[in-house]
């Protein structure tokens, strides 16, 4: 199986390419660098990997066969889609476009990366497939929100109009190795502060809860979905909940670190709650994730070290 993979100089994306290697197929990586980086693939030595500098906004050219699309190519961390919200917005609508259109050329299968960030700041809880969402189209994070929305329903027009195979995979908060730790998201911001023996930086009281998924478990989780029969959205992520005040103590535990933790004021549309019900990938995909954060935590400081956490 030929594969490309738009995003794939992300941080899943990497991991994702790595995966496919692993299993026989060719895989070629798409990535604009926008928010990517070559040191995310620099390891691969391998005839059956090609990497294509492209922003994916425009169109689309692979030479030779295609056999499945896995558009991962976005903005991803509050940081970065706040920063650069005009390209956040064209990678959804554009480039979801451009990608699909590949796809159905090619005769090949799409899936789209989406994000539990489709639920906004939910009123259900936990957040099923069929929850509809609560999200702010013309807050800070709409542009995010609005653009994996709409991929969302471009996606299913393609698959509804011209009979194109396609998936949606809901991700829920993922974290583990080759993550920023400048990118602003909570697992890679409290392991900088943790390792430099700052202050950890709890928005609002830190009860606001959210679901950490080890990137091996999601990853793996892609592959079923790709071979599963299922064109409606299906949520991967870990169903069990904490508050990130305990996920700042448990960071703080897990590095060594002396540090405390210091309280900011919760930003604008930030999510009260965030976990998913993985109901559909146990029953359709026989999908579970299976490291906690008592091993995926350690795993993640230990990649980073003293060296990159003084970055």
């Amino acid at each position: 199986m030929r594969v490309l993979v738009t995003g794939g100089a992300g941080f899943i994306g990497s991991h994702l390419c790595d995966f496919l290697l692993a299993r026989g197929c060719e895989v070629v990586c798409m990535d604009s660098l926008l928010t990517g980086s070559a040191d995310n693939i620099a390891h691969i030595r391998d005839g059956r990997f090609l990497f294509v500098k492209h922003d994916v906004t425009n169109y689309i050219v692979v030479d030779g066969p295609v056999d499945y699309v896995l558009h991962f190519a976005s903005p991803a961390s509050p940081i970065d889609y706040m920063e650069l919200p005009i390209q956040t917005l064209k990678v959804g609508a554009l480039g979801t476009h451009k990608a699909l259109g590949l796809a159905l050329a090619r005769k090949a299968k799409f899936l789209l990366a989406s994000t539990s960030e489709v639920y906004g700041d939910p009123l259900v809880h936990p957040q099923r497939e069929d929850y509809w969402g609560n999200v702010n189209p013309v807050g800070p994070r709409g542009v995010y929100d609005e653009a994996k929305r709409f991929a969302e329903a471009m996606t299913m027009a393609y698959h509804r109009f011209h009979g194109l195979d396609t998936r949606i995979v809901r991700i829920f908060n993922t974290y583990g190795p080759r993550m920023r730790l400048t990118d602003g998201r909570a697992i890679p911001t409290f392991i900088r502060q943790a390792l430099r023996g700052e202050p950890l930086t709890v928005y609002g009281d830190g009860s606001q809860t959210r679901s950490f998924t080890y990137v091996s478990d999601l990853v793996a989780g892609i592959w079923q979905l790709m071979g599963a029969p299922v064109n409606d959205p299906v949520n991967l992520g870990n169903p069990r909940e904490m508050t990130l005040l305990e996920l700042a103590r448990r960071v703080i535990q897990a590095s060594g670190s002396k540090s405390d933790v210091v309280f900011k004021p919760l930003p604008v549309d930030d999510p009260k709650v965030r976990q998913p019900d993985i109901t559909r990938a146990r029953q359709l995909l026989r999908w579970a994730p299976a490291v906690e954060v008592e091993d995926g935590l350690p795993r993640t400081i230990q990649w980073y070290g003293p060296g990159k956490g003084a970055a």
